[in-house]
């Protein structure tokens, strides 16, 4: 099934076809996404003191929030939770780091966690979000054993300097064609809430179909005390949906991931994005916000028809 326009997309958006657009959406999950709702788990492996001023981010050191900073965790750490996330059954697992990128130094050490994690976790994928990573050091990441790279583009390439000034959109491009080349799986998707109109909305859903990710996570924004995005207040549900909606008709195939703010959510507008196209999640902590509960969004998947 052939992804629709943005014209259409964004004729869609429209409040009297609110029905049609998540009804839509519906029929093209049911046709095209795979059945299997797909699970994933991640460390915060390095947190806190980023140079980059993203406006929604706890992380930032442009910000007075109530982050907790530590240091890289070590392999032996990154290894343990990977090797308990297998054992839940839970399909892949990765490494997230603070900061725009990462020192030689720091890529040694992360190769050294993705070699202990495979020794201990052998069966699951191996994933990681590092920031902005040249080709030189993916390849060295490859070597170690990393299979998916995980770099959001945020929201519309036409609202991201609104959002972040400290790199540029094509630098996430650049990163993203790279390891494509390589060969890895790309882990790919952005924030809703970031005050996108409809029409952002619709370019931010048309760019990841350019990209084609592998996994498109889905975040919402849950506002941080401290950063400019502090008093935004929580996103409408019903905007939520929508914008999931339009996601999937815009990306027919692709696994749209719960990720940041799911706990903000009751489950039945969590429940309502997985009609619309939602098939995968994150179980467990996130980084900053909790994350999804794992038994409960297992329950909420098996009710919608997927097997876990």
């Amino acid at each position: 099934m052939n992804a629709i326009s943005r014209e259409e997309a964004l004729a869609l958006l429209a409040p009297e076809r609110r029905e049609e657009l998540r009804e839509r959406a519906h029929r093209v999950t049911v046709e095209c996404a795979a059945r299997q709702f797909d699970f994933c788990a991640i460390i915060n492996a390095r947190s806190g003191r980023c140079t980059e001023d993203c406006k929604w981010c706890a992380q930032s050191a442009h910000y007075r929030t109530p982050c907790e900073s530590h240091g890289w965790v070590g392999a032996a750490k990154c290894a343990a939770r990977a090797a308990a996330a297998q054992a839940k059954g839970i399909r892949r697992f990765g490494i997230v780091t603070s900061g725009r990128g990462q020192s030689p130094a720091q890529i040694d050490e992360i190769c050294e966690a993705l070699r202990a994690m495979r020794a201990a976790a052998p069966s699951i994928c191996l994933c990681a979000s590092l920031g902005l990573v040249a080709e030189d050091d993916l390849r060295k990441l490859k070597a170690a054993g990393l299979e998916r790279i995980h770099c959001n583009i945020e929201t519309a390439p036409s609202h991201f300097a609104d959002v972040c000034s400290t790199h540029a959109f094509s630098e996430k491009l650049d990163t993203l064609k790279a390891a494509k080349r390589l060969g890895f799986q790309i882990c790919c998707g952005g924030i809703i809430g970031l005050g996108e109109t409809d029409a952002q909305l619709v370019e931010f859903a048309a760019t990841l179909a350019e990209i084609a990710p592998d996994s498109i996570p889905v975040n919402v924004l849950h506002p941080i005390e401290g950063t400019p995005f502090g008093g935004a207040g929580i996103l409408d549900p019903e905007r939520v949906i929508d914008s999931i909606a339009v996601i999937r008709l815009m990306n027919p195939s692709s696994p749209l991931r719960f990720a940041g703010g799911r706990r903000d959510m009751s489950d039945e507008t969590a429940r309502k994005c997985i009609y619309v196209g939602i098939s995968a999640g994150i179980a467990g902590p996130l980084l900053t916000t909790p994350g999804a509960v794992f038994a409960d969004d297992r329950q909420l998947a098996l009710d919608a028809g997927y097997s876990v």
